[in-house]
């Protein structure tokens, strides 16, 4: 299975970023043969709809699951129109969560927050 954790930075050693769409890179992690890449995430520049550029690149990488703090209701419509499972992290190291999701530990990610939206005052 290849899965998505939005990081920090493109080292294994780095942690998981608390921001989806605004995540620097994202981890591809296949689960079969453990192999391992980084993507830059072009939507983290973005004055607007950095959520849903992050996650239409997310469908784009051909993923089947998300391991993520937390996730805007924009992105998360278009993870889930995907057919992309959400799992929530555990804490902030790839490895903890790598290992929960091996071992069926990780909960799905159902809290969708409304976004951080800059528009008109409110954030």
């Amino acid at each position: 299975m290849k899965i998505v954790i939005p990081v920090d930075n493109n080292s294994m050693d780095t942690t998981v970023c608390i921001s989806f769409g605004r995540a620097p890179y994202f981890l591809i992690y296949e689960t079969e043969t453990e192999e391992k890449s980084f993507i830059n995430n072009s939507a983290a520049a973005s004055q607007g709809g950095a959520g849903i550029k992050a996650a239409q690149s997310i469908v784009d990488s051909g993923a089947e699951a998300i391991i993520t703090p937390r996730c805007g209701e924009n992105a998360a419509e278009v993870i889930k129109a995907a057919g992309i499972i959400m799992y929530r992290t555990i804490n902030n190291s790839i490895q903890d969560n790598l290992q929960a999701l091996k071992e069926g530990r990780l909960t799905l990610l159902d809290e969708i927050h409304a976004g951080f939206h800059q528009r008109g005052g409110n954030s």
